[in-house]
């Protein structure tokens, strides 16, 4: 019987081992999502051979990532259903992408109710095009990004020097909410000060932008993929005209490499959000699927 705890940073090392064998481009493939994010739905995890599952659960159902890692999927999906039996609870397999629905349907004799999560799914850009902003369509945004040269402004890349002013900044935000509830809200801040905690044992880079020495704007990311940068959070004076441009365009530039694509992840339905990610012109959407298995 599968049997699952928490998550902590000593899991690191063999939860990534088992997330570069899978190398996908979705946002919850990521130990630093996983780590700092585990509040939000008072998430566990638990090693079944070679494959990495994380799950939440309520009073009815079981939340399960389509889990990472290689092996036998066949049997995978069925301790999946063994576990779900033995609580009684409906499963329901999150973050489910077309490729990993394939899997499903190979390898398990689930017949289930299949719904886009739309506010899950993950807005992927190309690098070039976020550095650039080349060609009318990001007309508007060059010169958005122009505005923040009225301002004695600097970009430096993230170090620990930085960490306790980017925490004071972050919490000056924190009642500005904009579509998130209390809860949200709280665990961002839990999520913030982990990525801090552990953000050199995580490999993360960050970015920070100045207005008159001043912490105005940072970031923080890391390499999620074979070819995909992660952008996990990011915070800005919204008051600063060309600011959040500015953060963005920068970041892109020191952290992505040879990384083709950059993902700023999900919208999670938030109207203002969604219309501040789809204005940078996403190449794709990693549409997410949840599948509900029927019993």
């Amino acid at each position: 019987m599968l049997e699952f705890r928490e998550i902590t940073i000593n899991d690191r090392e063999w939860i990534n081992s088992l997330l570069r064998k899978s190398d996908f481009m979705g946002c919850e493939y990521s130990f630093a999502n996983n780590m700092a994010w585990r509040r939000m739905n008072n998430s566990l995890i638990t090693r079944f051979e070679d494959f990495y599952i994380i799950k939440s659960e309520d009073d009815h159902n079981i939340y399960c990532t389509f889990p990472a890692g290689s092996g036998d999927y066949k049997l995978l999906f069925y301790e999946l259903q063994k576990y779900s039996d033995y609580v009684n609870k409906t499963l329901i397999i999150t973050g489910v992408t077309e490729s990993s629905k394939l899997m499903i349907d190979k390898y398990s004799n689930w017949t289930y109710t299949m719904k886009l999560d739309e506010g899950n799914s993950d807005y992927i850009y190309l690098a070039d095009d976020l550095i650039n902003l080349k060609g009318k369509k990001y007309h508007k945004k060059r010169n958005h990004l122009s505005k923040i040269n009225n301002y004695n402004w600097e970009f430096h890349p993230m170090t620990e020097k930085d960490f306790d002013e980017c925490i004071a900044f972050s919490a000056e935000t924190y009642n500005d909410k904009k579509g998130y509830d209390d809860h949200s809200s709280v665990v961002e801040q839990f999520a913030i000060h982990t990525f801090f905690t552990y953000f050199n044992e995580m490999e993360l880079k960050g970015g920070v932008i100045t207005i008159d020495g001043k912490v105005r704007a940072f970031t923080i990311g890391e390499k999620l993929s074979n070819n995909t940068l992660c952008v996990h959070i990011e915070k800005a004076d919204a008051e600063i005209n060309g600011l959040y441009p500015a953060i963005n365009n920068e970041f892109v530039k020191y952290a992505s490499g040879e990384l083709k694509y950059v993902n700023r992840e999900e919208d999670l339905g938030i109207e203002g959000l969604r219309q501040a990610k789809r204005s940078y012109f996403p190449v794709f959407m990693l549409d997410k699927y949840t599948l509900t298995i029927n019993k």
